[in-house]
């Protein structure tokens, strides 16, 4: 965003304000990289497109924060989804705003409604649970845009799995009518309460990776131990040329 700075890493822009920088606007994309998804976007042509052309891509990852301080000096803060979500529930319930939640289970969103209405009373709140497949359909895809760009919501939330999520953001982008797209994945699950979030002892120290990865350990030790593994040496390769 022109009003927001933003620092260069590993070719990506990354977002280096706070979060009250972020207005909302027309179509404003907003993504999120942390180690796992560099390393997924460097095989996936079109998610790293997706990525790269956020027009707000903020730092959900420690191990990001860390690699932009020895590759280029940068400070920048972690912002994960779920504290952009926080803020923008915030922000929305002061001006009577309004949400759409793109993602997840009937369930699941239930929940999420429930929660929103008893924080947030001043928020306009829709949402749909699309189908369960990688792919969907042109008719499929119509139908959903349709139902979400008859609310008009100010901020669509969009939480399906990566790389999946930002894609479909990116690639209906312009076909949406909406003020704000923020892909936030495991938040959906975080705020439902379908999941627990690791704490503020593990969040203030940096180890929010370490709290997922303890608590589902089958889950999450590919995406952590492997792909960290892969990143740093990249990040070191990077620092050697």
């Amino acid at each position: 965003m022109e009003n927001a700075s933003n620092v260069s890493f590993l070719g990506y822009t990354i977002f280096s304000g706070q979060l009250k920088d972020i207005e909302l606007g027309d179509n404003v994309l907003v993504n999120t990289i942390n180690q796992y998804s560099y390393c997924i976007a460097e095989k996936d042509i079109f998610f790293k497109e997706a990525l790269q052309n956020s027009d707000v891509l903020l730092p959900d990852g420690i191990a990001i924060v860390h690699a932009s301080k020895f590759l280029d000096g940068h400070t920048i803060k972690k912002i994960a989804g779920a504290d952009i979500h926080h803020f923008l529930l915030h922000k929305l319930n002061k001006k009577n705003g309004s949400c759409f939640y793109f993602g997840a289970s009937e369930s699941t969103l239930l929940k999420i409604e429930n929660k929103v209405k008893l924080e947030f009373p001043n928020i306009k709140f829709k949402a749909y649970s699309p189908p369960f497949k990688s792919e969907f359909s042109e008719e499929e895809n119509l139908e959903m845009i349709g139902i979400i760009n008859d609310f008009k919501p100010d901020v669509l939330f969009v939480g399906m799995t990566a790389p999946k999520q930002e894609k479909w953001a990116y690639q209906n982008k312009n076909n949406l009518n909406t003020g704000l797209i923020c892909s936030i994945g495991a938040v959906f699950d975080f705020y439902s309460g379908t999941v627990e979030r690791p704490g503020e002892i593990w969040r203030d120290n940096g180890l929010e990776w370490l709290g997922r990865l303890l608590k589902e350990p089958k889950r999450m030790w590919r995406r952590y131990m492997y792909y960290g593994a892969i990143f740093v040496v990249k990040v070191i390769k990077k620092k050697l040329v």
